[in-house]
């Protein structure tokens, strides 16, 4: 049986602070890391990017299409 609760992706604070070293030249503090968690998910076209993994790596695998 498959765990329908298992997590396939994440995004950690590590991830969030290269970014915004890269960005910024600097890491964020706790309140602008607590603004980004709130508001990240609404910027993650989830749909389409599970969309497109099952569209490359299910029904064109030997394609390797991407959106870019």
């Amino acid at each position: 049986m498959i765990d329908t609760s298992r997590i396939i992706y994440s995004i950690n604070i590590e991830d969030i602070q290269n970014v915004a070293e890269e960005e910024l030249g600097r890491k964020l503090s706790e309140r602008e890391l607590e603004i980004v968690k709130d508001k990240i998910g609404d910027y993650i076209d989830w749909y389409g990017a599970i969309d497109l993994a099952i569209q490359n790596g299910i029904l064109n695998p030997g394609e390797n299409a991407t959106s870019e």
